[in-house]
């Protein structure tokens, strides 16, 4: 496009893209459809709100960013090679240079940069945003131009500089101050005028040269800052201050704007390399211990887990008292718990005395295969906003982060989780990466603007918590991406990305590093689709359930693997898991033989159930247990008077009336084989246990109670949404429709109308006005002569609009149309047309 016929507004740049255009850029923006803008000036003007604006900035990579940096500093409008002068310099960087084209259409693409290669302009908000002020210094370290920095000096100071630099004076400060810009930028004069610099006015320059370009003097300046200040190479911008010209620096930086250009994105390196197959079964192992520690932690809130605090969330104690359940420390027993909640599967249960439990789901979530149920949590954690690992810390307000309490939401966790993922994935099969390697690029992907630190900022956090919490969760194995977890975020196996085999401490190839990294699914039936897959790649790598234990000696059963759901429950109520690993240790005690006798079961019943499901013969000690707790189980009966105490053997009563230890329960007899409490039937029950008794509570009617561990569930919930970061990107269909909507409704705004008498013109952006009479003629007229109109219209709601329409058929107060503002036919209410107007001849 020739500067001749160059855009003379952002609308009207975006007026000249086509469909495809119009596409990438709603893509990359979505906010600029969210709702969708009636033509292409709101879409112009929803695209310079600042806002949007930082939204935007902040999406672009380090090199995009620069190169908008660049022309934040360039003349307005700037040439293509200008604008590539300043990011490649004076040598003209042949990385640079190739990379360029990328960049500026980037910033086209989304519409932050418009115009032609003659006459580019950066969108004024982000020219604001970007370029150097006292206040906000850019990024490049540039300060003023001469114009700006010499806008406060009298006429007169301004020629002595010229005079000073070895220029002719003139007539006016706008020449002078031009001869001297064209002074700073003339490569070879001024290497001239700095030849004749003195050392130490040279070494001030080479301070100030990259940033910050302003310094301080005194009333009476050295020596060699006055020969800087007379000749213009400083200038006063407040008293006791000078600033370096952003000309004079750029001579100094040799054109460069930037210190440092990086063109390309740092690769990803491997820091170690293992068979695929190795982590693999490392991943598998992890997923396996996930599942058992969710259904752990679940089985620990059994019956009603902690109380929820009045804020919202758990407290630090019981944080503290799961982290010991669990075996783990707070920071993972945090991440354990937030995630049981991001799958569904536990929530508060909405009572007065409002505690957390395990929801219906968590029920229905057993029943699934061990493959599945990982598949369930895994997709999960990738998608929830939720962060973990901000528990413990403290908000804006200083009050603490507690798990499943408020605050925990960061929109940016899902994006990030999937980058550092696909950082992985493009890695060869079984590299895990330098963890310093995956926080360059993805500070290149997504630089901070403005001076700050990267080592502690939000999404270098998430980054590392991404890397152990996937290798918790059995995504990872060995800190390499498991086939498993490449399925479940959608990649293509590692062989489809032709990575080249990369040792320890190697980096890719020049022409592997930039390959496109893998995307991830989008949909939720792809979602759905990847977790099947990755289910199916997970389910032969984990260990069959077993159906049976090794009974030894020492009253301890080994389970050398994971047990079948039925063994596994009724095995944890007849003993106590004593350690967990690759094989389980269970111990039997009195006390859990007497659990399982409290639950229902007799002691033939124990006896069978360890005969069928040991593979070594049932030890004697153990069987001795069982008779043993079982003879003396029942013996004693627990009742409600408050409480009472009843007996056959009136000589274990007496035997319990002279312990010492039963003084508490303050017990008297009523009769030889009953006693009376003042306590309550469980506190007695406990207190006799204590002593060494087996009693048995009953009920009203002289029935033992059968006690089984009462499962507390909430009502049905629904697992908590993540918080967007932003309006979603929008689909094919969607991005269609709207671009539809717009151009028409640009249409409408643009098309030529027939000037109207002075009387009934309307105003700038104002509906067209005419009577009943003349919007009925008219429309009349353009049936029979096939003409399009421009209409006002007020819709039901009374929202107004201006559509052109071509009538059809005028009858019965409706007028028929072919509506080009909605390119279809429609049928309106006449009472509803404000006006109408006849187009210019030209016009179709």
């Amino acid at each position: 496009m020739s500067t001749e016929t160059a855009p003379r507004s952002l609308a009207e740049a975006l007026r000249a893209r086509d469909d495809a255009s119009l596409s990438a850029l709603l893509r990359s923006r979505p906010d600029l459809i969210t709702p969708v803008p009636t033509d292409l000036t709101q879409l112009a003007t929803r695209a310079g709100t600042r806002a949007s604006v930082v939204r935007a900035l902040e999406r672009l990579d380090r090199f995009a960013l620069q190169t908008a940096e660049a022309l934040a500093v360039a003349s307005d409008p700037a040439t293509y090679d200008e604008l590539l002068g300043l990011v490649a310099g004076d040598d003209a960087d042949p990385a640079v240079t190739a990379a360029f084209p990328r960049a500026l259409g980037t910033l086209r693409e989304q519409a932050l940069v418009w115009g032609p290669d003659g006459r580019l302009r950066l969108l004024r908000t982000a020219r604001e945003l970007l370029a150097p002020s006292p206040q906000h210094p850019s990024p490049t370290g540039l300060g003023p131009t001469v114009a700006e920095a010499t806008a406060g000096l009298s006429p007169g100071r301004i020629q002595e500089i010229v005079a000073a630099a070895g220029l002719a004076t003139t007539h006016d400060s706008v020449s002078a101050v031009a001869a001297l810009a064209t002074l700073f930028t003339d490569r070879a004069r001024m290497a001239a005028l700095l030849d004749d610099a003195p050392a130490d006015s040279v070494d001030v320059l080479s301070r100030l040269v990259w940033g910050p370009p302003y310094g301080q003097v005194t009333a009476a300046p050295a020596r060699h800052l006055r020969w800087l200040i007379d000749r213009g190479l400083l200038l006063p911008t407040a008293p006791g201050t000078v600033v370096l010209p952003r000309e004079v620096a750029l001579h100094l930086r040799a054109g460069r704007a930037h210190r440092v250009t990086e063109p390309a994105p740092p690769a990803v390196e491997p820091a170690r390399t293992h068979r695929p197959q190795v982590v693999d079964a490392a991943a598998a192992g992890q997923a396996y211990t996930a599942l058992a520690t969710i259904e752990e932690l679940l089985k620990d809130w059994h019956e009603g887990g902690p109380a929820v605090l009045r804020a919202g969330g758990l407290s630090v104690r019981d944080l503290k008292r799961t982290a010991v359940a669990l075996d783990a420390v707070e920071p993972v027993a945090a991440f354990w718990v937030e995630l049981a909640y991001a799958a569904g599967l536990l929530a508060s249960d909405g009572e007065a005395d409002e505690r957390y439990a395990a929801t219906p789901a968590y029920d229905e979530w057993l029943e699934l295969p061990a493959a599945e149920r990982w598949a369930r949590l895994a997709s999960a954690w990738l998608a929830a906003t939720r962060t973990a690992g901000l528990v413990g810390g403290r908000d804006a307000k200083d009050r603490t982060l507690s798990a499943l309490g408020p605050g925990l939401d960061r929109s940016a966790a899902p994006e990030v989780r999937h980058r550092v993922l696909a950082f992985l994935a493009a890695l060869p099969e079984g590299a895990s990466p330098a963890e310093d390697s995956v926080l360059a690029r993805l500070h290149w992907e997504r630089p901070l603007r403005g001076p700050q630190d990267t080592t502690d900022d939000l999404r270098t956090r998430l980054a590392r918590w991404t890397l152990s919490e996937a290798e918790l969760l059995g995504i990872t194995g060995r800190g390499a991406l498991s086939a498993q977890g490449r399925a479940l975020l959608g990649f293509p196996p590692a062989s489809a990305l032709d990575t080249d085999s990369v040792g320890p401490g190697d980096k890719l190839p020049v022409h592997k590093r930039h390959h496109p990294l893998p995307e991830a699914p989008h949909s939720p039936a792809e979602r759905a689709a990847a977790a099947a897959r990755a289910a199916r790649l997970l389910a032969p790598l984990l260990p069959e359930p077993l159906d049976h234990v090794l009974l030894q000696a020492d009253l301890t059963a080994v389970a050398p693997g994971p047990l079948e759901r039925p063994l596994a429950d009724t095995l944890g109520v007849l003993a106590d898991v004593e350690s967990k690993g690759g094989a389980t240790v269970y111990r039997f005690t009195p006390g859990s033989v007497r659990r399982a006798l409290d639950a229902g079961r007799s002691a033939s019943d124990l006896h069978a159930f360890l005969a069928a499901h040991s593979r070594t013969p049932v030890p004697q000690p153990l069987a001795y247990l069982i008779d043993d707790v079982a003879r003396r189980h029942g013996h004693l009966r627990i009742g409600a008077a408050s409480a009472y105490v009843r007996c056959d053997d009136d000589a274990l009563l007496n035997e319990i009336l002279a312990d010492k230890r039963s003084a508490g329960l303050r017990l008297r007899r009523l009769a030889p084989t009953v006693l009376a409490a003042q306590a309550d039937p469980a506190t007695l029950l406990e207190g006799l246990r204590s002593m060494g008794f087996a009693p048995a509570a009953e009920s009203a009617e002289g029935d033992v109670l059968i006690t089984r561990a009462h499962a507390h569930r909430t009502p049905p919930r629904s697992a908590p949404e993540p918080v967007p970061d932003g309006p979603p990107v929008p689909d094919a269909t969607l991005l269609g429709a709207a671009i539809r909507a717009i151009r028409a409704g640009d249409l409408a705004s643009t098309t030529p109308r027939k000037p109207a008498p002075a009387t009934d013109r309307p105003g700038n952006g104002e509906l067209p006005r005419t009577s009943s009479a003349e919007t009925l003629a008219t429309m009349q007229a353009a049936v029979l002569t096939g003409e399009s109109l421009w209409i006002g219209y007020v819709n039901a709601e009374g929202s107004a609009s201006q559509r052109v329409i071509a009538p059809i058929r005028v009858e019965g107060g409706f007028v028929t149309a072919y509506d080009h503002t909605a390119d279809e036919v429609r049928t309106y209410p006449l009472h509803r047309v404000t006006g109408v107007s006849e187009l210019a001849d030209d016009q179709p």
